[in-house]
């Protein structure tokens, strides 16, 4: 699960421009005028192979009315929700009194705090962090996030401290296999979980450990272990206003990284919105198993059955390897064979394919539709092997891979599914270009040649 990363601090202390530098975007409003990021923005990062999610925050100050107090609301839920916070102070404006406000508020939170010291460039950080040991929240760290120089110390100190929980979480008890529920506000998924815990003489247990904001919730099933990962409903960007509500998008975005099998649930009777798209973008591009569920199904008369049927082939073209179930989470029709699905979705996503396997299936492929022409050489692919689960990685080697056209990855793409019969699952594929074994070979052996002819000309000449 990505961890979450609160940058906190009075106004204009920099916490946008290290937002920006963090996520190497533009989305936080940047100027030299205190008070301008006016809510909380959210955006990803990645060092190295660690993903995070940043939250950047309005400006803390000792104001608790009107918009200030508004701000202080967020900025705190943000810091309640989050794994590590980064409380970001002023160099060159010193230590000031709503610092302190802030840091007794910080230390009490139960949360680990990094104190970072912003705007150090010019100065000697050594003399610019002193005064700044007295808010008690440990050595202060210089950057200058407009530079970003210490930044990226910064981050291998907070990303390291991460990795460690992550290692110990991965200690805990098998969760079995982890199902998100997926779905915009009011379409049933919180009732879609009761009758799934409800079924079958479902066993739910308590598990240690599971303290993140969406709800997990163990239980088993036909003696398989399962962890229903309950979340929040997810508008679109624009609508998320309650602070609650806004939070609650990262912690889903979350689950689905935490997951192995999504459900995502859409509402038969609104059909399918644009937001629904995107969402199911968003788990395509996260590579996670999925199960389609369309709620509500025995609302609806014909006509409108066969208005979804039409929405689902035209709108969602593009998830052709995904099963599609139609259902009543409040009645339980149909619930049942989600299992199936689920099961069958998790089995092709953590498979195991031999690279003979894979290479006979490529070989096979070529023979049938060979690659294309490129400045009138054939590519040629020569082998493939497995690199990854979860979703199932294909890496394929040749010579000119970096030229193989998209409508021929996707036709490899599309066969493998088919003949590994991986449902449920995307795939992915990756080209790699071996070295020629034979470049620059063919110049020195010209140049030998060349000099063996000079010798044999010279010495018939003697002749």
């Amino acid at each position: 699960m990505k961890p979450v990363i609160a940058l906190v601090g009075r106004p204009n202390v920099g916490k946008s421009t290290l937002f920006n530098r963090l996520t190497r975007s533009r989305d936080a409003l940047v100027a030299d005028q205190p008070g301008l990021t006016r809510d909380r923005k959210f955006g990803e990062g990645k060092l190295g192979d660690h993903p995070y999610i940043v939250v950047d925050t309005g400006g803390l100050s000792g104001d608790i009315d009107g918009v200030e107090g508004l701000m202080a609301d967020q900025s705190w839920l943000a810091i309640q929700q989050s794994d590590i916070v980064l409380f970001m102070v002023d160099a060159r404006a010193g230590l000031m009194p709503d610092d302190d406000n802030i840091a007794r508020h910080l230390r009490s939170c139960g949360k680990k705090i990094h104190l970072v010291v912003n705007k150090t460039d010019g100065f000697d950080p050594d003399v610019v962090t002193a005064e700044f040991y007295s808010l008690g929240l440990g050595e202060p760290v210089p950057i200058a996030a407009a530079h970003g120089r210490g930044v990226h110390t910064l981050m291998d100190t907070v990303l390291g401290e991460l990795s460690e929980l992550e290692e110990e979480s991965e200690n805990e008890e098998d969760q079995g296999i982890k199902i998100a529920v997926i779905g915009r506000p009011n379409v049933g998924k919180s009732t879609l979980v009761n009758r799934i815990l409800g079924e079958e003489r479902v066993v739910a247990y308590d598990m240690p450990g599971t303290t993140r904001d969406s709800i997990y919730l163990p239980f088993e099933r036909n003696e398989q272990k399962y962890t229903l990962i309950d979340t929040a409903g997810i508008r679109r960007r624009a609508r998320v206003k309650e602070a609650v509500e806004k939070f609650s998008v990262i912690k889903a975005l979350q689950a689905i990284e935490d997951s192995h099998v999504v459900i995502m649930l859409l509402d038969g009777q609104e059909g399918i919105s644009e937001q629904d798209a995107s969402l199911l973008g968003f788990i395509m591009d996260a590579g996670r198993a999925l199960v389609l569920a369309v709620n509500k199904w025995d609302g609806l008369d014909e006509d409108q059955k066969d208005k979804v049927h039409r929405e689902l082939e035209f709108k969602l073209p593009f998830l052709t390897y995904a099963r599609t179930h139609f259902i009543s989470a409040l009645h339980g029709s149909g619930v049942g064979n989600l299992f199936t699905s689920i099961e069958e979705a998790y089995t092709a996503a953590t498979g195991d394919f031999s690279t003979s396997k894979l290479t006979d299936l490529l070989s096979n492929l070529v023979e049938a539709h060979q690659p294309p022409l490129v400045r009138g050489h054939r590519i040629k692919l020569r082998y493939a092997h497995q690199g990854g689960k979860n979703p199932p990685l294909i890496i394929i080697h040749g010579n000119k891979t970096d030229d193989v056209p998209d409508s021929y990855r996707r036709f490899l793409i599309n066969s493998f599914q088919k003949k590994l019969k991986l449902f449920g699952t995307p795939l992915r594929v990756e080209f790699k270009t071996g070295k020629n074994p034979f470049a620059g070979k063919k110049n020195k052996l010209t140049h030998r040649q060349l000099e063996k002819r000079k010798r044999l000309r010279k010495y018939t000449t003697r002749k």
